[in-house]
């Protein structure tokens, strides 16, 4: 079972990194990179089945086997999605930039394991709720409005990022649910970070630099789940100077990312040249 879910895994992983190619290469090429314009782009419409069907497939895994070793192969979506985004732009993803993608990779898949399991069911207040979203409203405002002063790929992670804290904090609220804390606001509320997550992930994916964006959302998701979990929910988080160590690695992965990632946009052709912060 451990092996098949291994492989599910896997290949939801390249379902999700397909989707948000796709996603990508619509969102760079369009002038008006809104939400309301891409609905109305089967392309963009695609990889938005793709990804769902990506999250479908580690859902499946996850109930076939254990989470350390699902987790990591969710990771791989990084480095699948990088040769993907490149070839639809009509290019071949550099060495320098598959190396530091998989520097990323390494340190969030240290980062996973590293977390420790929740134990019991989860539960959170109203007050609790509103504290999540308004938290993360304002991290994710303060994201984008520093975004609006950074260079391409600086203004890339920034607005992934924020879109990261979104989906973080749209995470933690299902849990909520899905562990038995049923109120009908709560479900009315879910779309709200969830929409306006997708909104900034698409502004960022309209910058141009792909691997940036994705590197950054890929990280911020996560570690904004585990500090909701920890500050709302009283789980543990990962102490010692290992998760140290993996940060440090995923930082350090995501800005040689940003060095070595074109500016990928059909309305400004790839270059290879770096592109500092």
């Amino acid at each position: 079972m451990t092996v098949l879910a291994a492989a599910i895994a896997l290949v939801g992983s390249l379902f999700f990194a397909l989707g948000a190619a796709l996603q990508q290469f619509e969102a760079a090429g369009s002038a008006t990179p809104g939400l309301l314009a891409l609905l109305r782009k089967p392309r963009w419409l695609l990889g938005g089945a793709s990804i769902l069907t990506g999250g479908g497939l580690h859902i499946v895994a996850l109930g076939l086997g254990p989470l350390t070793i699902v987790q990591p192969m969710g990771v791989a979506s990084l480095l699948f999605a990088l040769p993907l985004a490149a070839a639809l732009h009509g290019r071949k993803p550099s060495p320098k930039e598959l190396a530091a993608a998989g520097v990323v990779a390494a340190g969030l898949v240290g980062l996973v394991l590293l977390v420790p399991d929740s134990a019991g069911p989860t539960y959170l207040s109203p007050n609790g709720v509103l504290m999540l979203l308004g938290v993360a409203g304002v991290a994710a405002v303060l994201l984008w409005a520093a975004s609006k002063a950074a260079s391409p790929a600086g203004r890339a992670a920034l607005l992934a990022t924020s879109s990261g804290v979104l989906y973080g904090a749209t995470a933690t609220l299902m849990r909520v649910l899905l562990d038995g804390t049923w109120n009908w606001w709560y479900v009315l509320a879910l779309p709200v970070p969830l929409l306006l997550a997708l909104v900034m992930l698409q502004r960022a994916y309209a910058v141009g630099h792909f691997g940036v964006s994705f590197a950054s959302l890929q990280i911020a998701d996560p570690l904004t789940a585990v500090a909701f979990g920890a500050l709302l929910l009283g789980e543990p988080v990962p102490t010692g100077i290992l998760p140290v160590a993996a940060a440090l690695l995923t930082a350090a992965g995501t800005v040689a990312l940003a060095r070595t990632s074109p500016l990928e946009s059909r309305n400004n052709p790839p270059t290879h040249s770096p592109t500092p912060l």
